[in-house]
């Protein structure tokens, strides 16, 4: 499987953790967000960040994950209905902390909070099985003026 990560060109050499706050996990804790599709990873893009961080420079990493890998699933309907609030983000980041923690898998599933029925996937870099997820290529990437001009 391919899942597609899009950041700043000057961290796409290789696959690392920010260890900084987000919905799925608390500050301190390694974790590295992709998305199902470019598409998606690049709506996660525009809902984090201002216009003027869309001009910068990015690129898009196309990772690997063999289909052997064990891949951990939360289904949107073990969450609540308001999990999508940014209030409700400490219950989403106790969850992914403990899948962290635990080394049940390399890889976790988790609903788009953004599209419905989209997924982005969550890799744990100090899992046992993580060499295994490859970082195949990095590809260009700009983000579309009219996306740019709509925060203006």
């Amino acid at each position: 499987m391919e899942i597609f990560r899009i950041t700043l060109a000057k961290w796409t050499d290789k696959l690392v953790a920010s260890r900084r706050p987000a919905r799925w996990n608390s500050n301190g804790m390694q974790m590295i967000y992709a998305a199902e599709n470019r598409s998606l990873a690049c709506l996660e893009n525009v809902v984090h960040r201002g216009s003027e961080g869309l001009n910068l420079l990015y690129k898009v990493m196309v990772i690997s994950i063999p289909d052997s890998l064990e891949m951990e699933i939360i289904p949107s309907s073990k969450l609540s209905a308001d999990w999508k609030d940014t209030a409700r983000c400490p219950v989403c980041r106790a969850y992914g902390d403990e899948w962290l923690k635990s080394f049940k898998s390399v890889v976790l599933r988790v609903p788009s909070a953004i599209v419905r029925n989209e997924y982005n996937y969550l890799l744990n870099p100090m899992h046992p099985d993580f060499d295994q997820v490859k970082l195949v290529r990095t590809e260009e990437f700009q983000f579309d003026k009219r996306i740019k001009a709509a925060f203006a």
